[in-house]
């Protein structure tokens, strides 16, 4: 299968990897063991495998957030969290993906296969200039499939969004002026407020288009180290985890 097929049909990795982040139960984790609430939990969560780092440093691997806002709750959160390290943190907030995971597709078959096409993507990246993917594919694999399919669409998640930041970057496109194209409707969750966000115009618009392209291009030879059965499988499991997600 070509690659850009196979990346167009397993698309719903995107929501299948972010389906933890404000459940009841991850919410109630951070706050029962953690002392922070889910909106916290999820920037810690998320962004503590790059370590107890600086907050810029973090809205570089995030994108897209109002600066203040991400400094301000990365900061609070490490507060609150204290004396629990960032690292520690995003362990559990993956442990809560994984409990998701078991929940919602224990009754699926073959998730081992598509854990298995995802890990030939996601070793084919060399991972340069790629930091939150880096920092979320060095921890460790679950050893049963349905936790380890849900880790494995975090990390293929974070892949393609690491991707997306560096083509932006790469087409001279401001990440916030990306979110005003791809979310305009969300400016209040990601910290703008209703005048912050710019006029978008047709260059911008031909810019996020490149951008795009230049992502499908840079993720092409990892989607391209796919056998043909491995392709299919990742297609499979990803089809079956969204319906899983939605239902």
């Amino acid at each position: 299968m070509e690659p850009r097929e196979v990346m167009r049909a397993t698309a719903a990795i995107a929501q299948i990897g972010a389906a933890f982040y404000f459940t009841p139960e991850t919410i109630a984790h951070g706050k029962e063991r953690l002392g922070i609430d889910g909106y916290r939990f999820y920037f810690l969560g998320r962004g503590g495998v790059l370590g107890d780092a600086d907050a810029e440093v973090v809205r570089a691997a995030f994108g897209y957030f109002e600066p203040s806002l991400l400094r301000r709750m990365w900061e609070t959160a490490i507060e609150r969290a204290a004396p629990r390290a960032p690292r520690e943190i995003a362990r559990e907030y993956l442990a809560c993906a994984h409990e998701f995971g078991r929940d919602r597709f224990a009754a699926l078959d073959r998730l081992d296969e598509f854990v298995d096409g995802a890990g030939t993507v996601i070793g084919s990246i060399d991972g340069a200039s790629l930091p939150l993917f880096a920092g979320v594919r060095a921890e460790p694999v679950p050893a049963d499939a349905p936790a380890a399919a849900m880790h494995q669409a975090i990390v293929l998640r974070e892949l393609r969004g690491s991707v997306h930041l560096l083509s932006l970057t790469a087409v001279g496109l401001p990440s916030r002026v990306a979110h005003a194209i791809r979310r305009p409707n969300d400016q209040a969750l990601f910290g703008y407020g209703e005048d912050a966000l710019p006029d978008v115009t047709d260059a911008d618009r031909t810019k996020w288009d490149r951008a795009e392209s230049l992502t499908d291009e840079v993720l092409a030879p990892a989607y391209g180290a796919l056998r043909d059965a491995q392709a299919k499988s990742l297609i499979a499991g990803t089809t079956a985890m969204a319906a899983a997600v939605a239902g």
